[in-house]
């Protein structure tokens, strides 16, 4: 069953969730500095009223023998929300001003001594009990003397920090709200926005791959997601050009696959035409008739080896020590050369020099770089005759067998070199297929060996390397006790 497509959700998307996430992380840092403003707005509470009680310790100490009217007493106290003030001079305690004293004092605050710690604690404290209960203040006194005391009401402090704690409130929830307004603005048009671009090209792109329409068209910019675009952009032609690569693979061996049948019968029919020719008396016939079954023979295991869709598994390579004087010889007559006097055939192959490889697959080897040197030098003019030439030399270094095809051609384009022995890569010829290079270098691999282009040279010059198998010294030793 398909898999379903995977569609974009319009219900709550990364823009929404980015907005549930804003809130409470404003909020949190508001509660973060809520605590010590409260703690704070306490202290300065206490300080104005430790403020007040200095000013009125001033007034009461000033009055003739320490004598104020109660009348008076009550006024300073009242004005400054207190119900007695007291000062300690040397070891002395005196009581200014006193009215309603209560019976006992909840709490006791010294301002000389307060932590940031126990301040905050007091603070909710406060908030959290109930009733009207007496606070004692101390704190330090500009005259002479020790300490100043005030008794002062719970209540009117702890409405004033409802107060305070309400308007920071509504100032927090707008601040929260105008922030995480303009914190979502800003990361949609500078990340969601980018973001469902990218994901609505990935899944547009997965409904048709091989439409190049559906290629992003990345953006100017400069940071991560610009990097992310460009790279997505060339992923997807990338893939794009590769998908087409394979509809042209699967096209070819859906070809191959409906004349391979054909092939085979029409070969096999030719062989028995050769074996005929075999018994002809003709010197000619006689020489050229067991070449032409080679080939036929080579034709028809090839064919046979061809899978569908145009893909061909090479068989291991049956590697023997073999001269490959001969090889190079019918290399040089299946591909016309021996013939063909308008280019000059140079081989340069050590005497008696051996490879060890399998001659069949070492003879297509050689055969497709032969027939891709004489098709270079197809293209030039008839005065160039002379300088039209195709060299093979071969050569031995230890256990490594080296052999370089050359040509005087024009050489290989830059541009073709980067995917040189990749399949429909190189042809640069109407009608070429591009996969001469290609079956070679993986005829080539198969034996252990490399094959590249060798640089700095006149036309091309392919080296193959192919090294010797490793003997296993045992063998050889039980070998030779046999013999």
């Amino acid at each position: 069953m398909e898999r379903p497509r995977p569609r974009l959700s319009r219900r709550l998307g990364l823009s929404g969730k980015l907005l549930l996430l804003t809130i409470p992380l404003v909020m949190i840092a508001e509660i973060l500095i809520y605590v010590p403003a409260i703690a704070n707005f306490r202290m300065n509470r206490l300080n104005d009223r430790l403020a007040a009680a200095n000013t009125a310790a001033l007034v009461l100490d000033a009055a003739p023998s320490g004598l104020v009217p109660e009348s008076l007493a009550r006024q300073i106290l009242h004005s400054i929300g207190a119900r007695a003030v007291a000062i300690k001079m040397g070891q002395q305690r005196r009581l200014l001003a006193s009215t309603d004293l209560p019976q006992g004092i909840a709490h006791d605050v010294d301002m000389r001594s307060l932590t940031v710690w126990s301040a905050i604690i007091d603070s909710f404290e406060i908030m959290l009990e109930s009733g009207n209960q007496a606070i004692r203040v101390i704190g330090p006194t500009p005259g002479g003397g020790q300490f100043i005391e005030v008794v002062i009401d719970e209540a009117p402090l702890r409405l004033a920090m409802y107060r305070f704690s309400s308007n920071l409130l509504v100032v927090s929830l707008i601040i929260a709200i105008l922030t995480a307004a303009l914190v979502y603005l800003a990361l949609h048009f500078l990340f969601v926005r980018p973001m469902r671009r990218l994901t609505a090209s990935l899944v547009d792109f997965h409904e048709n791959p091989e439409s190049s329409a559906r290629i992003i068209v990345p953006s100017h910019r400069g940071d991560e997601i610009g990097v992310a675009e460009r790279e997505l952009s060339d992923m997807q032609r990338d893939l794009v050009s590769m998908l087409h690569q394979k509809s042209r693979l699967a096209a070819l061996g859906l070809a191959v696959s409906k004349i391979n049948h054909d092939l085979r019968n029409l070969l096999a029919s030719s062989q028995l035409l050769s074996d005929q020719l075999s018994s002809v008396p003709d010197p000619r016939v006689q020489r050229f008739a067991p070449k032409l079954m080679r080939s036929l023979e080579r034709a028809i295991a090839f064919c046979q080896s061809t899978l569908s869709y145009g893909r061909a598994q090479e068989a291991s390579p049956d590697r023997r020590m073999m001269l490959i004087e001969p090889v190079v010889t019918e290399v040089r007559e299946s591909a016309g050369l021996a013939a063909d006097a308008s280019i000059t055939w140079i081989s340069a192959i050590e005497r008696g020099l051996t490879i060890d490889a399998d001659p069949d697959q070492l003879f297509r080897v050689l055969l497709n770089l032969v027939r891709n040197a004489a098709q270079a030098l197809e293209g030039r003019t008839r005065s160039d005759a002379a300088t039209m030439q195709i060299r093979i030399t071969g050569r031995r270094e230890g256990a490594v067998a080296i052999v370089e095809v050359s040509d005087t051609g024009p050489g290989v384009p830059t541009r073709a070199r980067d995917h040189l022995f990749e399949a429909f890569q190189t042809s640069g010829r109407p009608g070429g297929s591009g996969l001469g290079l290609a079956i070679a270098a993986e005829l080539v691999r198969a034996h252990g060996g490399d094959i590249h282009l060798v640089e700095g040279t006149i036309g091309a010059t392919f080296r193959i390397v192919i090294p010797d198998r490793p003997v296993e010294l045992l063998s050889i030793r039980n070998e030779r006790a046999r013999a």
